[in-house]
Parts: structure tokens; C-alpha cells; sequence
């Protein structure tokens, strides 16, 4: 048993919630510090910096005992906010989140705006509450609301990043840099992923990974009269969709199979309980136009597609003009940045080669065909659950939710739990978030569900002492 009282811990954390989280979470919202890849001038505008300043003066003023709040700044690196919490035993347990944010992407709906915080019933819409403001917040209360019944829990590290949503390319520098201080963690917990629904305990069970980079053809030196060379000059667009054909059907979005591996049937059980759980949920959360068709042939196939199977996104283009602006030109290049999500167990600096190398050779026509890789980010497979641990999410999705826990993989990519996952191969992980039906991240109208945020908190300090009175860390078949 953990040792905490669940009313008394209950009315701490929404008290904590309401009256001191919330008006600083907030001011937190109206704050655009845009990941550097989408604000390359972020140390001129210093957007991130007055997130990190923010959070750590919320984490300098609660009451837990012996807590060091340290911004951490290398040269030339961004931002990191540290928390260190001494606790009992030796065994540290490492917590992770991050304060840097995805760009607008508009239109909102009417009255919400990406950098306006609007409080409309239980949910706080705006740019970063949920992906991922809301973590530090939720983890240092978590730890609070053991401090304030005096249960004991292991030291604890925080490391709050501000370039996540970059691909984390600061934070193997600040872990190399930390790592005396980090010492070598036996639990990690990670607040940044989705949950199925918003009524139990969601744990992330793996994460797939992204191979991302820039698609160049060029067939002209400068745009030329369309009706005087279309049927002459190639189509710079043409080509660019017959490339695409080599990595994706454009009919059912099947990536080759250069870019999968073979789906561990622990997962897809996993899975199977899910598409039991949530059904026609899991993929009605979307908003799909019109007359749109989900993926897949089943509720367990697109589980699947999400979370274990490659698919490919176009988020961006060059080279075409607005409409207004689109004039009877045949354009010499079109640019398209692609997003590849690959499953856990596939290199990702692999699959950006032989995305690079499917996508160069013997181009159509003799375009000048270019890939410039952007990103390679590993995916993640969490490790079997430890006895402990798998009793303590049962408890807490009980205690504070009335429903047991879900698992289930997730279909974007967090690069820390990849690195950390290589770093300490023997500790346990509890990966979870907010981000439930509707929540959209990274996309307009994102939103925080204040109650899952409360419970989850709760959660996590049930784990936390659960870690703390633990007999073994022998993991679970």
C-alpha cells in the first residue's frame, strides 16, 4: 500500500489545482514560446525564457520540503528548468515535461485564439496547457500532496525542457551535463502523451518514432507561361507525387515495408483491450469533414495504424502560391516537408537515409530531385512492468478514476523517453497525459480537461510512494 489517504490527498490537489495551479497555468497560455525550429530568433524574443521564469517562481513558492529550483543555461542551448527534491533510499526517480510550444495553426473557433486563455466550463483552451504547461505543475504538486501527509518517496528530479517540440536536440547535452546529478533513475515519469478517454488512467506502453526532411524538384530555372509549356516542361508537382508513390500507396497509405518491423503480440493484445474499451471512440475523436472515412478495416486495425505502423504526412509545401495569387504559371519547384512516423524497434536515422536514398534515385524526366533531412527521432517500447508498478497504476486508476487502467501505444514521438530508454535500460517508466478526445494538440482549439489533470496528479503521487515502499523491481513477464 502506498500510505496515502485518498480524501485527504483529494481536497489537497484541488485546492493546490484551483486556487494556486490554474491562475499561473494560465498566464502560462498567453505566453507564444514557439519551439525554436518554429522561432528561430527565440533568444532575441525570449518567448521560452519567460515560460521557464514563470514555471520555476509557481515551484520556488510550494511547500515541499528542501526543494532547488535551478534554470539550467548551456551556450547556446535552450532553456532547461531543474527540480530537485531529496526523498528516502538512494533509488532516484526521474519526471519530465516540457514548456516549449507548437506554432498557432489557425483558424481557432470564434472566441478562442492559440495565445488567449479562455476557461469554459472544466477545460482551459489555448496553445500549451496540455502539451505539455500542464506537467510541471502536475508533478511537483503530486509530489506536494505527499509532503502534506508525510508519506516518503525516493529523490526526485525534474527536468522541464523548452525544445521538445523541436525534436529535443538540446537535451542530450543537458543529460550529459546532469548526469552526477541524475544519478540513475529506477522509475521515470513522463506527463506529456494522450489518454483514450478522459475516465481511467491511460498508460503509454510505446511511442513511435519520426523520419522527417524537405523534398526538393526542380524542372525550370524560373516559372514560364503554363499554356506555353505545360506538355513540354515537366510538372515540378507531378514528379514530386510520383516520388511520394515510391514510399506511400496513394491509395490506401500503406508504407513500404522498408519502414516497419513485426508487431510484438503483447502490443497487439494491448490493443485489442482498447479498441474493446474505447470502440468507435478512438477514432471518432477526430474531426473528420464531411463524408471522410477513417483508416483501417477495424477498431483494432487503426489502433494499430496509429501507434505500430509507418504513415506519412505532407505538413508543409513550398513553391505554390496562394490562390489569390496563383497565375496561369507553370512554377519551376515544388517543396513538401514530410513527416514519416515510424514504429518503436526501427532506426530512425536509418529510415531518414533510405527515405533519402527511395527518393533521389533515377529521377523522372532528369528533374533535380534533392532530400534534405530535418529530423530523425527514435521510437519507444516501454519494458515489461514490475510487479510494484503494475499493482500501483491499478490502485491509483481506481482510487482516483473508479476504473481501472488502460494501455495502450501512442502514435507521436517523444525523443526523451527513446534516449532515456537507451541511457537506463533497467528502470520502470509510467508515460501518461491529458491529451484524451478533442484535447488536439499541436492543431487549433487545443485544450486541458481540469479534472483529468487532477487526477492524474493524484496518480502520479500513488505511484510515487508505491515506488518508495516497493520490495522489488523484478518486471512481469
Amino acid at each position: 500500500m502506498s500510505g496515502l489517504a485518498y480524501e485527504g490527498a483529494r481536497r489537497f490537489v484541488d485546492v493546490l489545482w484551483d486556487e494556486s495551479i490554474l491562475p499561473v497555468l494560465t498566464e502560462y497560455v498567453a505566453i507564444p514560446a514557439k519551439s525554436p525550429h518554429f522561432d528561430p530568433d527565440w533568444q532575441a524574443h525570449g518567448e521560452l525564457e519567460r515560460a521557464v521564469a514563470l514555471a520555476a517562481a509557481w515551484c520556488r513558492a510550494q511547500p515541499v520540503r528542501g526543494l532547488a529550483v535551478e534554470v539550467v543555461r548551456l551556450p547556446g542551448r535552450t532553456p532547461l528548468l531543474l527540480l530537485e527534491v531529496p526523498g528516502r533510499g538512494d533509488d532516484t526517480v526521474l519526471l519530465y515535461g516540457h514548456l516549449d510550444k507548437q506554432p498557432e495553426m489557425e483558424p481557432w473557433a470564434e472566441g478562442l485564439a492559440p495565445w488567449r486563455p479562455v476557461r469554459r466550463g472544466e477545460r482551459l483552451y489555448g496553445r500549451g496547457g496540455a502539451d505539455d504547461g500542464y506537467a510541471v505543475f502536475a508533478s511537483l504538486a503530486a509530489i506536494a500532496a505527499l509532503h502534506a501527509q508525510g508519506v516518503p518517496h525516493a529523490p526526485c528530479v525534474a527536468l522541464i525542457e523548452t525544445c521538445e517540440e523541436s525534436g529535443s536536440y538540446d537535451l542530450p547535452a543537458y543529460l550529459e551535463h546532469l548526469r552526477p546529478r541524475i544519478g540513475t533513475p529506477s522509475l521515470v515519469v513522463c506527463l506529456d502523451t494522450g489518454c483514450g478517454d478522459y475516465e481511467r488512467l491511460w498508460c503509454t506502453t510505446s511511442l513511435r518514432g519520426i523520419a522527417a526532411g524537405v523534398l526538393r524538384v526542380r524542372v525550370l530555372e524560373e516559372g514560364v507561361h503554363a499554356g506555353d509549356a505545360s506538355g513540354v516542361v515537366p510538372s515540378s508537382f507531378r514528379i514530386a507525387r510520383a516520388l511520394l508513390s515510391r514510399i506511400e500507396d496513394e491509395h490506401s497509405g500503406r508504407i513500404v515495408d522498408d519502414f516497419a518491423v513485426a508487431i510484438p503480440p503483447a502490443r497487439v493484445a494491448q490493443a485489442e483491450e482498447a479498441a474493446r474499451v474505447l470502440g468507435a471512440g478512438h477514432w471518432r475523436r477526430f474531426p473528420l469533414a464531411g463524408e471522410t472515412a477513417p483508416m483501417g478495416a477495424s477498431d483494432l486495425d487503426r489502433i494499430l495504424n496509429r501507434t505500430w505502423r509507418p504513415f506519412l504526412s505532407v505538413t508543409g509545401a513550398e513553391g505554390l502560391p496562394g490562390l489569390g495569387s496563383a497565375g496561369n504559371v507553370l512554377r519551376p519547384e515544388t517543396a513538401l516537408k514530410l513527416s514519416l512516423r515510424v514504429p518503436p524497434g526501427l532506426d530512425a536515422e536509418a529510415a531518414v537515409a533510405r527515405l533519402g536514398a527511395l527518393l533521389e534515385a533515377d529521377p523522372p524526366a532528369g528533374a533535380t530531385v534533392r532530400f534534405e533531412p530535418d529530423q530523425a527521432a527514435h521510437g519507444w517500447d516501454a519494458p515489461p512492468l514490475a510487479p510494484w508498478l503494475a499493482e500501483a497504476l491499478e490502485r491509483a486508476s481506481r482510487t482516483w478514476f473508479g476504473r481501472p487502467p488502460a494501455f495502450m501505444g501512442e502514435g507521436a514521438t517523444i525523443p526523451f523517453m527513446a534516449l532515456l530508454g537507451r541511457a537506463f535500460p533497467a528502470a520502470q517508466f509510467l508515460v501518461t497525459g491529458v491529451l484524451g478526445p478533442g484535447a488536439n494538440a499541436h492543431g487549433p482549439n487545443e485544450f486541458l480537461d481540469l479534472p483529468t489533470a487532477r487526477r492524474l496528479t493524484g496518480c502520479v503521487a500513488e505511484v510515487l510512494a508505491a515506488h518508495a515502499a516497493r520490495d522489488g523491481d523484478r518486471p512481469t513477464p
